[in-house]
């Protein structure tokens, strides 16, 4: 396949008078190194590392016109790195992330501290810059973005989620201030059921384990049995599937590590962790699904278990992604609000915009509200007993 490398200085604008150089690439490799640079500045998301986006195209097979890579920099300093595949939404032609909703942030990747130097005119006009080079398209759709001044004029949006993570100095810290006595108290209960049916131990597990392969099928196994109880579709195809076990045996600025709990030497609980400095990102979380070991809460053991290890071994940062479960209302105590973002660049790409935009947003109230998301929730329920009739 030929290149196809587009190279734009705006050095016209009249706002901020910025020196600005896009450029626009169907090849991943040709911005690697402005996008380490910016990488190694602090991620959110593992979706914004190199690695991780690069082996998920290579596994994947995602067609290589398909991909679309840009970095916008200001005084040949990088400062906005995006990663989109072309592919369709409500029939019109979209951009979106690669990943789609698999690593709780989409956002692309900015170079923070240079970013927060412009007004927000100055930003606006940067966003701007460099949604030009995707006017053969009809909509840009990034979901998942933090709600915060790094984004603000990327484009209109809807409520999404709320991210949660856990951000703490040290494990004693994380105790004093999220552990209540009610938690101490269930935690110790469900740590005394699970010690009465044998020996209990806990394991973080790098790439470089033999058994690494095994435990990441294993998972995926106990995650495919969870959603069949559910009545959920299992969202992981088997190309995703791959991917997690090939992410591993990369060495770069990111690393899988497994949280392992076992009972009489079987596995009966699983977290598959990135870390990128001292942040760690909690993508899949599995447990046994045998009723006699779920009564001991194997899943909050688990986890109890790695709040206690990760933060004196150098983690500042715990993200377990979007979405309220017990777990994050129990440990985390950095919530940040996510939106979904719609940039249109015709008239098709704005009437999908606010269709889409407005699906978005009565979901987000329906599901935050007690009394729709309670009906919804029954709703489902007696779809599921129709279905295994």
């Amino acid at each position: 396949m030929d290149k196809e490398i587009k190279k734009t200085s705006l050095k016209e604008s009249k706002d901020a008078g910025l020196n600005i150089s896009i450029t626009t690439t169907n090849v991943i490799d040709d911005i690697e190194t402005e996008w380490r640079f910016v990488e190694n500045l602090g991620v959110q998301s593992p979706g914004q590392n190199f690695d991780f986006i690069k082996v998920w195209l290579d596994i994947l097979d995602i067609n290589p016109e398909d991909q679309y890579f840009s970095v916008l920099k200001i005084d040949n300093v990088p400062i906005i790195i995006t990663a989109l595949e072309a592919t369709k939404m409500m029939g019109v032609k979209t951009l979106m992330p690669f990943t789609k909703s698999q690593v709780g942030v989409e956002a692309p990747l900015v170079n923070a501290k240079a970013m927060a130097k412009f007004s927000e005119q100055e930003q606006k006009s940067l966003w701007q810059a460099l949604i030009k080079s995707f006017k053969v398209f009809d909509l840009i759709y990034i979901p998942y973005v933090p709600d915060d001044a790094l984004y603000s004029q990327l484009g209109m949006s809807a409520p999404a989620d709320m991210l949660y993570r856990s951000e703490f100095e040290n494990w004693e810290q994380c105790n004093i201030e999220q552990r209540t006595r009610s938690r101490r108290k269930h935690d110790k209960q469900h740590s005394a059921k699970l010690n009465a049916l044998g020996d209990v131990s806990f394991e973080e597990i790098g790439a470089d384990n033999k058994n690494i392969d095994n435990i990441i099928s294993l998972m995926f196994e106990q995650r495919a049995q969870r959603f069949k109880i559910m009545g959920i579709k299992n969202p992981f195809t088997e190309e995703q599937r791959k991917f997690y076990h090939e992410i591993t045996k990369k060495n770069g600025a990111m690393k899988v590590v497994l949280h392992v709990l076992r009972l009489n030497d079987e596995i009966i609980a699983i977290r598959y962790n990135i870390v990128h400095q001292e942040h760690m990102f909690c993508l899949i979380s599995s447990m046994s699904t045998k009723i006699k070991v779920q009564i001991a809460a194997p899943g909050k053991q688990n986890l109890l278990r790695v709040m206690q290890t990760i933060f004196d071994a150098g983690t500042r940062v715990y993200d377990m992604g979007a979405g309220l479960t017990d777990e994050k209302r129990h440990w985390c105590n950095s919530l940040t609000p996510l939106r979904h973002f719609y940039i249109p660049l015709s008239p098709f790409g704005f009437i999908i915009a606010h269709l889409h935009r407005m699906k978005k947003t009565l979901r987000f109230h329906i599901k935050n509200s007690k009394k729709l998301a309670g009906l919804l929730k029954k709703l489902r329920k007696k779809m599921r007993m129709l279905r295994a009739k």
